[in-house]
């Protein structure tokens, strides 16, 4: 069972994960990963170190379909004016 004091830490490691850039995002997972890999953790901490690559996954992952969006709408846009016959 999560302590009250756990499920705050968590929501404060996610609220702070969601403040990240992409590109802080992912080399914080990537370190994340490298410190699994290398071994040579506790199975609590590699726990927590499994938890925070999940929740930097899914910043990485929301910034590059927010970044698709926006270049789908661009593109979108860039042929609707093509297509206006305004030239």
């Amino acid at each position: 069972m999560t302590s009250e004091t756990e499920t705050g830490q968590t929501a404060a490691s996610a609220a702070s994960a969601e403040a990240l850039g992409y590109e802080q995002a992912r080399d914080e997972l990537i370190e994340v990963v490298r410190r699994l890999e290398a071994g040579g953790t506790t199975l609590e901490e590699s726990l927590a170190l499994w938890e925070r690559g999940e929740e930097l996954a899914q910043v990485c992952r929301r910034r590059l379909e927010g970044a698709r969006a926006r270049l789908d709408a661009a593109l979108a846009e860039e042929g609707g004016a093509e297509g206006d016959g305004e030239d």
